[in-house]
């Protein structure tokens, strides 16, 4: 039997795609945050939130999510990443949750606006809250 001849087409469409799956693999794989000049950003994939700390209103430690259903995002395993509605109030929730099971920040803003954070590392997560507090309280005594 004689040898096919490979298309360099499908080979650089399946290099392309192998390539696309990697890339979205690590951008939603955990939460990507920065604070600094008064402001928190956080991404994971396509979601993204800016918020000023200015507008924080309040800021807690919370066990348990509560009852949502998933408007856009995605659920696995112990990750919830996406936009929610409140089964409650129906209000939109962002929610970047990489475990499940450990406690998770929530963050109220712009009055009714929440967001639920957490990363892999619940030591972390706990560092981070002491940031977000500390920026805030900081923010609070100094304004400009």
């Amino acid at each position: 039997m004689g040898k096919g001849k490979r298309s360099p087409f499908w080979n650089s469409i399946i290099v392309a795609t192998l390539l696309l799956c990697i890339f979205a693999f690590v951008e939603h794989y955990k939460n990507w945050y920065d604070l600094k000049d008064g402001s928190f950003k956080i991404v994971s994939g396509a979601y993204y939130q800016k918020i000023p700390l200015d507008q924080v209103d309040s800021l807690l430690l919370v066990d348990r999510l509560p009852e949502m259903q998933r408007h856009s995002g995605f659920s696995w395993k112990a990750k919830e990443k996406g936009i929610f509605t409140d089964s409650v109030h129906g209000f939109d929730v962002h929610v970047f949750v990489d475990d499940l099971w450990q406690q998770k920040i929530k963050m109220v803003h712009h009055d009714s606006l929440i967001l639920y954070v957490n990363l892999q590392d619940s030591v972390r997560t706990r560092e981070l809250f002491d940031q977000l507090q500390t920026e805030r309280t900081a923010m609070a005594k100094d304004p400009e």
